[in-house]
């Protein structure tokens, strides 16, 4: 069976699992970045476990990938042998198992303030705007579609996101006065942003508007599109909103997901006494 027939029955077999598409899609991704390295056999059977070891150890020790790659990437080989050649293979040791922790990243309220007033194009304020005030993923924004608006309830539905989940989100009135501005001037058809000839706006679209947008506003803290999202939990428990009702607002199934934001949060480090003060 070649790479690409493989590819085409794990997508298949995991949107009959009902797998969300963006996982489909990510799987897929991962798929074809093991098969082609292991091109030179003709099928999985051939594919010894130590030639997928060395694979694996391969990317972390020369490549130096991270360990949420790692482990994506060893999920998505134990998928292609369970779902494809019927047949389940133990990879688990081959996960990370030293947990790292990391806080997320986020920009200040003062910063996002800047992104916005310095983007120009209504277009890409709209985009920007909606990502913060939302806490969306980059998919789901590009997912958004026109329907999913609910401006008599002042309701945004966020529809089959991680986990195949729907959600809803406060609309502000700011927002929504913006997105009407933005639907006048460009008039989408069916998805809420639009790319060249109505086709879904690109992941990689946005994370340019951002980019560009940073360096207009004079940020030179690291950022990305998801520093966005992680900046409206952030900047919503600040404020005193409680870590259930924001769990609920940005889609985490684990309330121990949300929590990581408490850590940036719970203590204002400002008023806290330092030793120091006490010479």
């Amino acid at each position: 069976m070649d790479s690409e027939t493989i590819i085409k029955t794990l997508s298949n077999r995991l949107a009959t699992q009902r797998y969300a598409n963006n996982t489909i899609k990510s799987y897929c991704s991962y798929a074809r970045f093991f098969l082609d390295h292991m091109k030179k056999y003709n099928n999985l059977d051939e594919i010894p476990i130590s030639e997928i070891e060395g694979f694996i150890n391969m990317k972390v020790l020369q490549d130096n990938i991270s360990p949420s790659y790692q482990r994506s990437l060893v999920g998505a080989i134990k998928k292609i042998y369970e779902l494809v050649n019927n047949q389940k293979i133990d990879l688990n040791y081959l996960y990370p198992k030293r947990k790292t922790s990391q806080l997320p990243s986020f920009f200040s309220q003062d910063e996002v303030r800047k992104l916005l007033n310095v983007c120009e194009n209504l277009k890409h304020k709209a985009i920007l705007t909606t990502i913060y005030s939302c806490g969306l993923r980059l998919s789901e924004l590009i997912n958004l579609k026109i329907m999913d608006i609910k401006s008599d309830s002042d309701l945004l539905i966020i529809r089959q996101s991680k986990g195949n989940k729907d959600r809803m989100v406060a609309l502000p009135d700011k927002l929504l006065e913006l997105l009407r501005k933005y639907y006048t001037t460009y008039k989408p058809k069916i998805f809420l942003f639009e790319g060249a000839k109505g086709a879904q706006y690109s992941e990689r679209s946005v994370q340019l508007i951002l980019k560009n947008t940073m360096k207009k506003a004079g940020i030179t803290s690291k950022g990305s599109v998801h520093t966005l999202r992680h900046s409206y939990a952030t900047h919503l428990i600040k404020s005193g909103i409680d870590i259930r009702v924001v769990q609920e607002l940005l889609g985490h199934s684990d309330i121990r997901t949300t929590m990581i934001y408490t850590h940036i949060t719970d203590v204002d480090k400002k008023s806290t006494p330092s030793p120091l003060d006490f010479l």
